[in-house]
């Protein structure tokens, strides 16, 4: 899965600072106390708002174009740039144990050349996914 770009609505906070709304995930909110703590934690929000809907097997929310959204006089649109891979490795890299079979001749010639055998299967599952 390529980089996603969701708009976002940034809200001037009437007690300073930002709060974030997503026109496309309204259950999708959030604030920052500048506008970089509002970025941040946009892209924090949105990833656990996407997350959640492929747990629940929902499709992800079709990305509305920027020039299709007006923002209320008090808010400004923002493009939030969110890449779901770099998200899960960050938030979720717990190790899981995975059995696998192969050749016999294969295990001995990979185990003469000292390789990784954990290593190159995440670096394969990994070019499958980013394909």
């Amino acid at each position: 899965m390529k980089k996603l770009f969701y708009p976002a609505l940034f809200h001037v906070a009437e007690e300073g600072g930002f709060w974030v709304s997503f026109p496309d995930i309204p259950e999708c909110l959030t604030q920052g106390d500048d506008m970089n703590q509002a970025y941040e934690m946009a892209v924090e929000a949105l990833g656990l708002a996407l997350t959640d809907r492929e747990k629940e097997q929902q499709p992800l929310p079709t990305i509305s174009a920027p020039s299709a959204i007006t923002p209320e006089p008090d808010a400004f649109l923002v493009v939030i740039e969110f890449d779901m891979i770099a998200y899960k490795k960050r938030t979720n890299s717990r190790a899981v144990k995975k059995t696998l079979s192969i050749p016999e001749w294969l295990n001995e010639a990979a185990i003469a050349k000292n390789i990784n055998f954990s290593q190159v299967l995440q670096e394969a599952l990994l070019s499958k996914i980013q394909a």
